[in-house]
Order: C-alpha cells, then structure tokens, then sequence
C-alpha cells in the first residue's frame, strides 16, 4: 500500500471515526427527573413545527442527547411532591430502565435527603435518625453506615431490574458539606470548616463510594458542586477532597449564570480545575436559561447578555456550547429540567398539577406544549467539542498522543504490522 493511498484512508478513518465516537466521548443530556410525572397525567408534547413525539426519543433522536440524570430521594417529602420532590426508588427504576433500553446513559443523583440537597439544604433522611435530630444524632459511625446501605441497596435494586447507572452522582452540590444535623457540620462557613468536618465529609463520601464500586464497578462517580463562578472555592474543595483520598472520576459542575455570573468566569474556573486536577474530567451536570419571564429568583440579571425569551435562550445554549468546547476536560452537558411543560396535563386542572408554578427555564413552552426553537442549539454542543477534538492530519502527524488502531482504539504495545497511529505520528509496516 502506497504512502499516499494510506494517508487518504487514513484521514478519512479519523473523520469517520470522530463522527460514531463523539457520543462516546462526550455527553449530551438533560435532568428529566419529571417526565414519568407529566407523562402520568398526558401532558402533550410537541416538536418545533407542532407535530406530538414522544419526548425521550425526541431528545435521542432530533437534539442527538445520549445521557439523561434522574435525581432520587430517600423519602421524597410529599408536602413538597408539586415541587418536584417526588423521586423514589420505584419511580427512578422505571425511569431509569426507560432510558438504558432507549441506548442512552443514565446518571442517578444520589440527594440523601428527603427534599432538595442543595447549598441551602442538606437535610439528615428523617429514616436515618430516631427522636430529636442533633450533633450527636444520629452519629457520625451511624451516617457512614445508611449512606453504605443506602446507595448499596438502591444500586443493587437498579441492576436486578435493568436499570443500572452508568455514572453516579454520590450527593448533589455538596460544596458546603451534607447530611448537615447542625449548622457545625457545615464545609464551607463564615469562620471556616474544621479538620475534623472535612474529615467527616470525606468518611461520607467514601463510604458511598465503596458502596458503588462494588455493585457496580464500572459506573463512574461524579462529585457535584455548584461553584462554578468561585474559580478559587472550586479548586479549594476538590484540593481537599484529594487530600482526603475521596475516590471518585468526575467533577461534576452546576452553571447558571444568573447564580454563577456570566461565562469568563466559568471559564476561569474550568482552567484552574484542569491545572490542578488534570486526570479529572469535568461535566456541566446542571445548566439552564430563561426563555420568558425572568423571575425574581435569580441572583442578579443577565438579561443584558441573554435576553429572557427563546431567541435569548438559543444564544445562551450556543455561546455556552462554544465556551465548553476550548476546554478538553469538560465531557457532558446536561441542560437542567428541560422537560418543563406548563402544570402539567392538556390545561390547567387540579388533579393533574405536576408542578405549582412555572420556571420558564425548559425547553417546551409551557403554554402551547411545543418545543422551543432553541432547542436545537443544544445539539452544537457535540458538534463544537467533536471539532475541536478532531486531530489535525498534516504529513502522517495528528495531535493525539499513545498507540491507537484505526478504529481510534488505544492499544497497550506497538502492533508488529499494519497501519497504526503512535505518538500523533502515522506508521505503516
């Protein structure tokens, strides 16, 4: 085989290839924690153009998604079941094996909590403790042990029944800590976090992981927290959880930028994280926008930057998929509730109120049940990182590094023949 004819194949391979892989190279998804909700009382769905779809298929199929998370409570609390606190175990499997028999990943967010772990929130499970909740009780050696039993339970639960996660969320924007029994158990206070509660967090964590290495070791485990605007707090809480030896793969980030500030300062963050923790790889598990009526819960207003209707929200999508994309060590986007749909059925009724009140952040209008045109911009987030992470093929040379196969496949020793790529460099024996 000539040299020439070599390189023309060879070029055309790394194209074709970058093409099938960049699904399994990158994730693209959402939180649809609440679509069997909607799905329950015939909420319509419909396309750009009005036609009615089946939503999960529609996100795999049209905006090319590969990964949905679904969050799950202990005892979700059901004075708060219209604000979306209704994720059991039973309702995570069935949505959960929706989405693996649909070829997608499913990420579990673990809250440990009966109601929404958040940085104001991380609420004890009311099952974990008898009496009056204390600094004492439940203990700490009691914690360790229901956050080992818990996530070992629900994990073995999922695969018996097919729906066993690819990544795992071991709790939800932890960055101050959880399972908070008093204001003390706090990481991230005024007078500064102890050694000692550090120290316990890092004993939770652990403990959940060992739970999720042995149901399922091949299921990577993501550690999630919210400041993604705090460059400095971002990099502080996961420099202690390497100090600590917290085993986990992923970091996890939530970015809104009406929480966490427009995008340079992501940006920024995202840089400093890659310096320090080059092995880790980052995935935007939460993120969205306003498409209507940007409310009063927002930190401040970004609207000078992304207007709050639909032409504003595509653009915040965009700019957000071109941001992420000059930086190789993020790997998914996840857009947060995209399946919020008005309160849920055809119009407003009582018995089928899924949710209160609207957030106007999804990606189907909650008024006419069609999808918002913006919605198509999610797709440029694999099409941007696919680009960039395209190697370039200039006389035999590309910029990956390793021994890969023409499949893109790394290999563990050099092939004594054949064409092969080795050190960025084409060989042909």
């Amino acid at each position: 085989m000539s040299k020439l004819y070599s390189s023309i194949i060879l070029t055309a391979l790394w194209s074709c290839i970058q093409c099938v892989t960049a699904q399994d190279k990158f994730n693209l998804g959402g939180d649809i924690s609440m679509l069997s909700a909607y799905e329950k009382v015939n909420t319509p769905y419909y396309d750009t153009s009005g036609s009615k779809i089946n939503p999960l298929t529609y996100l795999r199929d049209n905006i090319k998604m590969n990964s949905m998370r679904v969050r799950l409570f202990v005892t979700p609390n059901a004075a708060e079941a219209k604000d979306g606190v209704i994720q059991d175990l039973e309702y995570v499997m069935q949505l959960g094996k929706r989405i693996k028999q649909a070829g997608m990943n499913f990420m579990l967010d673990f809250h440990y909590s009966d109601t929404w772990a958040d940085p104001a929130n991380q609420n004890v499970p009311s099952t974990w403790y008898k009496g009056t909740l204390s600094a004492t009780n439940p203990s700490d050696a009691t914690l360790t042990d229901s956050l080992y039993n818990y996530t070992k339970r629900c994990l073995q639960y999922l695969v018996a029944n097919e729906a066993a996660p690819d990544y795992v969320q071991i709790g939800n924007e932890i960055s101050y800590g959880m399972l908070w029994r008093t204001n003390a158990d706090k990481c991230y206070t005024s007078n500064a976090a102890t050694h000692a509660t550090w120290k316990r967090l890092a004993t939770y964590l652990n403990s959940a992981a060992k739970a999720v290495r042995e149901v399922v070791p091949n299921t990577k485990i993501i550690l999630h927290i919210e400041r993604s605007g705090q460059s400095d707090v971002a990099k502080g809480f996961f420099a202690r959880m390497k100090y600590y030896n917290v085993d986990y793969d992923v970091i996890g980030l939530s970015y809104y930028p009406f929480y966490h500030g427009y995008l340079p300062a992501l940006s920024t963050t995202l840089n400093k994280l890659a310096d320090a923790f080059p092995e880790k790889p980052v995935q935007i598990v939460e993120t969205a926008y306003f498409y209507q009526n940007f409310t009063s819960q927002a930190e401040f207003v970004t609207t000078d930057k992304w207007a709050a209707t639909v032409e504003g929200q595509g653009t915040f999508i965009d700019e957000l998929c071109t941001e992420l994309a000059k930086h190789p060590n993020v790997t998914g986007l996840y857009y947060w509730f995209p399946e919020e749909n008005g309160n849920g059925g055809v119009s407003w009724s009582a018995s089928t109120v899924v949710i209160n009140a609207w957030l106007n952040r999804g990606l189907w209008n909650n008024s006419t049940h069609k999808a918002n045109a913006s919605i198509l911009k999610l797709k440029n987030f694999l099409t941007k990182k696919e680009a960039a992470s395209v190697p370039s093929v200039n006389s035999g040379k590309t910029t990956n590094s390793g021994i890969y196969d023409l499949m893109g496949r790394r290999l563990g020793i050099e092939p004594p023949q054949g064409i092969f790529i080795k050190n960025g460099v084409k060989i042909v024996k």
